[in-house]
């Protein structure tokens, strides 16, 4: 149900629009209902671009992550600038899902190096082409020092001047950051020079209608990178602001969501606050954590530093478990880096991809929350993805939990205590064995096979049931019709069961639903692996 409320305001009227949606993921298929929240209009809108006169890819951009924020988390994966999309691929082929973010860098390092800044003209045509499949773009810059040329190291070499640091880790002397600082030094003109090369490639995604979630000089607050861990007149976060007014207002790029990125603060000097150029310079906040050190303290600073804006993860080793993402849910993307797609187990990668917050390309979700992004962008809506997956197995012995259960007036009567399945591709036997009061064991048992209208009973009580799996190959479903007779009286019933497993197979559970003679059953029956 939508509702529209005008607030009167001193400076001015606000429109809000109210929706709400309904998500239900059943296994990798999302039933949606409803509509996402719309877009806050205002004269001081505080979901708007700090960049002027944002692009309006840029604009949808930022208002999807509003959007999700609490809701959603988008997965997301770098890929070393001279190797494409490399890491992406094997992400899909190890985890079985797409990433959403396609993340990179403009490099620094020689020809043929994976870090090569001469592969900015071939990054731009995959960012372009990535966007086009459905990507976000992020991309992030280990800038070279200005006290030197492209291309440079990762870490300083042995030996090397230090006054002429020529790599993206180490550090430059105060009087030289100042210099950078210093409008007119020599310094300052290399800097100058090193931006505008890349801005020029910017530029090139800008002129393709591609919004960049843009993060320079991440984990600035940490003393490893030549801009970080300075605070002051001459001061990191002055670098920060530099960059901005040089794309922003020299350059005039327009394509920019701007995402401002720290590291853990584990050292007293690395307080978020020390750094934070203010909300008129950032769109997003992002945090890089390595080794699942996702302390509550982080986050809980991020979020208060935010005042509303979205957060995300910009680099991780490893995802956040389901229990961090319980305490932290305003993650609303990760980013796992290069060559680390494997310290996640598949089947840690496999729950983390079932949990319905967690999207990746292949879910109906994040195809329509993307949808107002693509239509800006002059691109077609992706197309509906059918996902394969093996169908599970129910073979096993299965016995009754009456506690776990969900059942009505009747009681346990009438169910089967221990339900003994032999699951193959070509039928499904099932031994039922019911005990009884005043009497030996029930025991019966029926061969089904799929398609097919299966009898079975006696004179009295005749039963047909046809079985198939779901499309999505984790639902067993049965439907039943039966005739039974009590002397002169003929009854007729009709009952559907939907058998899923949960905790990790152990659980067996028959969501069974009837028009019994004697009313209506709604049962959730579960039993235990034996």
């Amino acid at each position: 149900m939508g509702m529209i409320c005008f607030i009167n305001l001193k400076f001015g009227i606000i429109l809000i629009l109210f929706a709400m949606k309904n998500l239900l993921k059943i296994g990798s298929v999302l039933l949606l209902t409803g509509f996402m929240p719309a877009l806050v209009f205002s004269i001081d809108n505080p979901r708007k671009p700090v960049t002027p006169k944002a692009s309006p890819a840029a604009v949808a951009l930022l208002d999807l992550f509003y959007n999700i924020s609490g809701k959603y988390i988008l997965t997301g994966q770098h890929n070393f600038p001279n190797i494409k999309d490399r890491n992406t691929k094997f992400a899909k082929e190890y985890t079985g899902e797409t990433p959403v973010i396609f993340s990179t860098d403009w490099g620094f390092a020689k020809e043929d190096d994976k870090d090569s800044y001469l592969a900015r003209p071939e990054i731009v045509k995959e960012a372009i082409r990535q966007n086009q499949l459905g990507s976000i773009i992020t991309i992030c810059w280990h800038a070279v020092p200005p006290t030197s040329k492209e291309p440079v190291t990762f870490q300083p070499v042995r030996g090397a001047d230090p006054q002429k640091l020529a790599s993206v880790q180490g550090q430059l002397t105060d009087q030289q950051f100042k210099d950078i600082l210093t409008r007119g030094t020599p310094l300052y003109k290399s800097w100058c020079a090193q931006v505008d090369s890349v801005a020029g490639y910017l530029k090139k995604l800008q002129d393709a209608h591609v919004p960049v979630l843009w993060r320079p000089y991440h984990e600035m607050n940490g003393s490893w990178f030549w801009w970080g861990g300075r605070t002051g007149k001459y001061s990191t976060k002055a670098l920060y602001l530099q960059i901005y007014d040089r794309l922003v207002k020299y350059h005039k790029l327009n394509n920019l969501v701007w995402v401002w990125s720290v590291d853990r603060p584990n050292k007293p000097e690395m307080q978020f606050s020390n750094f934070y150029p203010g909300n008129d310079y950032l769109d997003i906040l992002a945090l890089d954590v390595y080794g699942s050190d996702f302390k509550q303290d982080y986050y809980d600073s991020l979020d208060v530093l935010s005042k509303g804006k979205p957060l995300v993860l910009g680099e991780v080793g490893n995802p956040p478990a389901l229990d961090i993402l319980a305490k932290q849910p305003k993650w609303s993307y990760w980013v796992i880096w290069s060559g680390m797609v494997r310290n996640t187990l598949k089947k840690q990668h496999k729950i983390l991809n079932s949990d319905p917050r967690i999207l990746s390309q292949e879910d109906a979700a994040y195809r329509e929350l993307v949808a107002p992004l693509r239509k800006v962008s002059g691109l077609e809506p992706l197309p509906e993805i059918k996902i394969t997956r093996e169908p599970v197995s129910f073979s096993g012995k299965w016995v009754f939990n009456e506690e776990k259960s969900t059942l009505d007036n009747f009681g346990a009567g009438n169910i089967a205590d221990l339900i003994s399945v032999v699951h193959d591709t070509n039928s499904v036997t099932v031994r039922k064995t019911y005990r009884q009061e005043d009497a030996d064991d029930r025991t019966t048992e029926d061969i089904l096979v799929p398609g097919e209208e299966n009898k079975s009973g006696s004179d009295n009580f005749i039963q047909t049931t046809v079985i198939r799996m779901s499309e999505n190959g984790d639902t067993l479903i049965l439907d039943s019709k039966s005739t039974m007779r009590f002397g002169d009286q003929v009854f007729n019933q009709e009952g559907n069961e939907k058998w899923t497993l949960r905790d990790k197979g152990k659980e067996l559970v028959i969501k069974q639903v009837s028009d019994y003679f004697r009313g209506k059953r709604n049962l959730s029956l579960v039993y235990d692996k034996e």
